[in-house]
């Protein structure tokens, strides 16, 4: 039976879906005002193999992942580049979504994006004013009333007196605490802005989430999840908002990813160690990003390193060398709808495996298990088996000989594809003519380079090493 850790609970609790056989799940998406880092790819790929999982065991999953289009740094980064804000989101939409399918992430039930719902929002907020949680501020700006919700600070732990002193809050003299958020804030001269009840404005961004999942999924769903900084306060403004309007709980299950540290410090743009998935993708493939992600479990830090990335490389090589060595004839090709959940000891422990709060990391451990029985047996079934359990988390997919030879971090030396094939001819012609000095030198030319040569019954084929 699948567990999944809910954040709200601290604790791992057995899944029951509100609706037999159908899941209802609501992740929080980018704001696109700059390209994807590796903190957003591992939301894109956490929650993407949470989603495949869920189909796995047989759910209908209903998967909304929203996109903040209108905040204070889409504003910023569209004045700064004298261009309308509209046309900033949707490249960087555009750029998201690049990201996303390099990394095999499947695309959500909906998309929703902020600017789209603003009536929503609007609704909302009237609702929340009416039963006195919020109040109009003389700015014009609409705050939530953290002290009229009792149970605010329930996610986070923390009471409002714990939360005022451990947390940095702007300072705002139209607040009646500095715990209140905006929710609708009164237009700037030159600002996009909308019309509602209380003048000109846009939202503020918590509200939005509440209103794009109630809006997609009803006043309640299962799993609400998001990176491990979105605990609080966005989350913890989410359930009091939610809850406000509809005066029970919203979230059955509340999942949340751990950090992306790079060499043991946070990522972050003012030390200088931030990546986009852009410059990551130059250097690596995208399945080895994704494997790396995978690799760890979703609630634990994940350590960026170009040591890490090695690894994973490295490793992702391995299985694949395996599924080339020993390639499953199409009678022992197995899909998904094949695996043998209830014999086959490696289907159950990576069964096992995942309905444990999605550990993907110990589902890895399974995959090398497989691979080094699929190794010293020769069993082309097991390599079977292999694909079809890496499939489930978006791996293992492509042709072994394709991946094999496409390794983006060697592009610098130079070698094209179709200059490693003359070569390779080169070296076949120089030892039909026992010229065999000539023949080592160009293999060893090739190796210096990270092109490995092999040589079987078939013929010789390469690999980038």
């Amino acid at each position: 039976m699948l567990k999944i850790y809910d954040t709200l609970t601290r604790s791992k609790r057995e899944f029951v879906p509100l609706t037999p056989g159908e899941v209802k799940m609501y992740v929080c998406g980018m704001t696109v005002y700059d390209h994807c880092h590796l903190g957003h790819a591992r939301v894109l790929v956490v929650f993407d193999s949470v989603v495949r999982w869920l189909q796995t065991l047989g759910y209908k999953v209903t998967y909304i992942r929203n996109i903040t289009d209108i905040d204070d740094k889409i504003i910023r980064r569209a004045s700064e580049n004298r261009e309308p804000f509209t046309a900033l989101t949707a490249r960087y939409i555009r750029a998201m979504e690049e990201d996303a399918a390099a990394l095999n992430v499947i695309s959500p039930s909906f998309e929703p994006r902020a600017t789209e719902c603003i009536d929503s929002m609007i609704v909302m907020i009237e609702s929340l004013l009416n039963k006195g949680l919020a109040y109009v501020a003389n700015n014009g700006d609409v705050f939530y009333d953290v002290h009229r919700f009792t149970d605010y600070g329930k996610l986070s732990g923390k009471s409002l007196d714990d939360l005022r002193a451990g947390e940095r809050v702007e300072i705002d003299t139209n607040k009646r605490d500095p715990l209140d958020f905006v929710l609708w804030k009164a237009a700037k001269p030159d600002e996009p802005s909308w019309d509602s009840p209380w003048g000109k404005g846009r939202p503020g961004w918590h509200i939005e989430c509440s209103a794009m999942s109630g809006h997609y999924l009803g006043e309640q769903f299962d799993i609400h999840g998001g990176g491990q900084d979105l605990q609080f306060p966005h989350h913890e403004n989410e359930i009091a908002q939610s809850e406000g309007v509809h005066g029970h709980s919203h979230v059955n299950y509340w999942m949340h990813n751990g950090f992306v540290r790079v060499d043991n410090e946070k990522m972050s743009k003012s030390l200088g160690n931030f990546f986009t998935v852009r410059e990551i993708l130059a250097r690596y493939q995208p399945e080895v990003v994704r494997f790396f992600i995978i690799r760890a479990h979703y609630r634990s830090p994940l350590n960026y390193s170009d040591a890490h990335l090695n690894d994973a490389r490295n490793a992702l090589e391995r299985l694949y060398t395996t599924l080339k060595n020993h390639a499953p004839s199409p009678t022992d090709e197995t899909s998904d709808a094949d695996i043998d959940w209830k014999n086959d000891r490696y289907a159950q422990r990576f069964m096992a495996a995942m309905n444990d709060d999605f550990n993907t990391s110990e589902a890895v451990a399974v995959l090398f298990d497989l691979a080094s029985e699929a190794n010293r047996t020769g069993d082309s079934r097991c390599a079977g088996l292999l694909k079809a359990l890496g499939g489930i988390l978006g791996l293992l997919q492509q042709s072994p000989q394709h991946y094999l030879q496409h390794s983006v971090q060697h592009e610098e030396d130079g070698y094209s594809e179709a200059t490693i094939e003359t070569m390779i001819q080169q070296r076949l012609q120089a030892r039909k003519e026992k010229n065999f000095v000539q023949a080592d030198a160009l293999r060893q030319q090739l190796a210096e380079a990270g092109i490995i040569l092999e040589d079987g019954p078939q013929g010789t084929t390469w690999r980038r090493e």
